[in-house]
């Protein structure tokens, strides 16, 4: 549903001001009067439907995001809370409606997980990428801002540690490790690893796989 709202977001919002401008006219047409105050009232109820469409969107394609991701996976089996799956094939536009993955993007491997912040850190570990573009992204779900990004053009491709901290973590940061504090106790994360061609496959998976998360109690 959400990947059709948004496929088809001008449609829909072309229908509904259809809609309004319609029933405007059925109004008048049958002998309404008082232009003025229907008109407030119609911008009124656009404006306020408009506001809380925007404010709740993100939390609604979180809470549905999380929801497929731990009871269906990206493809595989289930991804537990603080876990990192790394889809082991391309994505494409050609993908089952259904797919978390159909993207208009065929060149990278997606890594995906769900961050549970509020029992303490966690650590995210990238491998040496040798150069090779990748990106792991940090959003948070309650206004879908993207509020922190590791990889290639933001720390380079080599290997490192992140402490990903929740609200109001006060502990020491390790020797070594570059400290992302989230805003949010829950944290959608979406990472990327760039595949050259098919005979590259076989490797970019096997450093997608190394992007991992640990406790940092571990």
């Amino acid at each position: 549903m959400n990947r059709l709202i948004l496929k088809y977001k001008y449609p829909i919002t072309f229908a509904i001001l259809a809609v309004l401008a319609w029933v405007v006219y059925r109004y008048f047409s049958l002998g309404g009067s008082q232009l003025i105050s229907f008109v407030v009232v119609a911008v009124l109820v656009w404006g306020f439907g408009t506001c809380v469409f925007l404010y709740f969107w993100p939390p609604i394609t979180y809470s549905a995001y999380k929801r497929a991701v731990v009871q269906h996976g990206l493809g595989g089996d289930p991804i537990p809370i603080n876990t990192l799956y790394a889809v082991p094939t391309l994505s494409s536009p050609a993908a089952s409606n259904s797919s978390l993955l159909a993207t208009g993007t065929n060149d990278v491997l997606y890594v995906g997980g769900l961050l549970d912040l509020s029992k303490g850190p966690q650590v995210l570990h990238v491998p040496d990428m040798a150069g090779r573009y990748y990106s792991v992204q940090f959003t948070d779900p309650s206004d879908g801002t993207n509020f922190a990004y590791v990889g290639t053009r933001t720390t380079g491709t080599e290997a490192g540690d992140y402490l990903m901290s929740g609200p109001g973590w006060k502990g020491t940061v390790s020797q070594g490790m570059t400290q992302i504090a989230s805003p949010n106790k829950s944290v959608l994360v979406i990472g990327r690893v760039f595949v050259e061609s098919d005979s590259d496959l076989p490797t970019a998976y096997g450093l997608a796989k190394q992007i991992q998360l640990t406790p940092l109690s571990h």
